[in-house]
């Protein structure tokens, strides 16, 4: 039995790169026709989009997936002093204490604090540095990309006990429909006679010859007949049972099939002579479309 699993997920990873800034990947997942993968980056990670779209497309075949990097440097940037700046500075300074007799050397603080003497120091990183944060971002996604899966199993799970027991509820609905169905024809013929009686008298009626009446009888009960549609939805209870069990991949078929279903039980309902009948077939369609609802949700 394969896994079945569901297009809902959410996976977080986070941690620090090498040089100490701080990462958090996010990834969410919901329904979606195909697989949408939409990934967002911080600038200057590029580079990261190859690798982590392929890597998405072999783990996911369906659903609307987005992916959302975030990098926060958590220490501030080192001061270095600027030479040419920090030289003037001290040239105009000691040319100011010779022209005031009396006056202080100037202080080293109060050099270092005058604008553009500090700078933020250039971190630049070098290739190699580039390449080892790429690296690390790239093995943070890949785990979170397997918590998504998870996530995803998980929901599929759950998915899957909901998914049988509506094909239950389908199974019992369809084996009452089939009972009712049953004896559509005698109630057919208590109908007509009962119709004939009130528009001819008793007397009238007893003129039309029971051939007759067998006829009309049968006519009505072609028009009615629905073990077609019931024998179709048996074979489709079946056919889901059996993709529900295959677990992976089953989505699309369970999309096409719960069209089928709803097909047959719309058929049903217009074939439908009678009350009883009539009512089952209003539940059924409403199970189908519980059905439906969450047949949407498989991958």
């Amino acid at each position: 039995m394969g896994t079945l699993m569901s297009m809902t997920g959410f996976a977080r990873e986070s941690g620090h790169l090498p040089d100490g800034t701080a990462y958090v990947w996010e990834l969410r997942s919901v329904n979606g026709r195909g697989l949408d993968f939409r990934l967002r980056l911080p600038n200057g990670q590029d580079a990261l989009e190859p690798a982590l779209r392929e890597a998405t497309a072999k783990r996911m075949k369906r659903g609307n997936v987005s992916a959302t990097l975030t990098l926060k440097r958590e220490e501030r940037p080192r001061l270095a002093p600027d030479p040419q700046a920090l030289e003037q500075a001290l040239v105009l300074a000691l040319e100011l204490v010779a022209r005031i007799p009396g006056a202080a050397p100037p202080r080293a603080e109060a050099l270092l604090g005058l604008p553009g003497v500090l700078r933020p120091e250039s971190t630049e990183p070098d290739e190699a540095q580039q390449e080892a944060a790429r690296a690390a971002l790239t093995k943070a996604y890949d785990k979170a990309l397997s918590g998504l899966v998870q996530a995803r199993q998980g929901e599929g799970a759950r998915l899957l006990a909901i998914l049988t027991g509506l094909l239950k509820e389908i199974a019992a609905l369809r084996e009452a429909a089939a009972a009712e169905a049953a004896g559509q024809p005698e109630a057919q013929r208590a109908r007509l006679l009962d119709q004939l009686a009130a528009l001819l008298g008793e007397g009238g009626r007893a003129r039309i010859p029971e051939e007759r009446l067998a006829q009309e009888v049968a006519l009505l009960a072609q028009k009615s007949d629905v073990r077609e549609e019931l024998d179709r939805l048996a074979a489709h209870i079946e056919a889901a049972r059996a993709l529900l069990a295959a677990g992976e991949g089953a989505g699309r078929k369970l999309d096409f099939l719960t069209q089928e279903f709803v097909r047959e039980a719309n058929t049903l309902c217009s074939k439908s002579a009678s009350v009883p009948l009539t009512r089952i077939g209003l539940d059924l369609k409403a199970a189908i479309e519980r059905l439906k609802e969450q047949a949407a949700n498989v991958e």
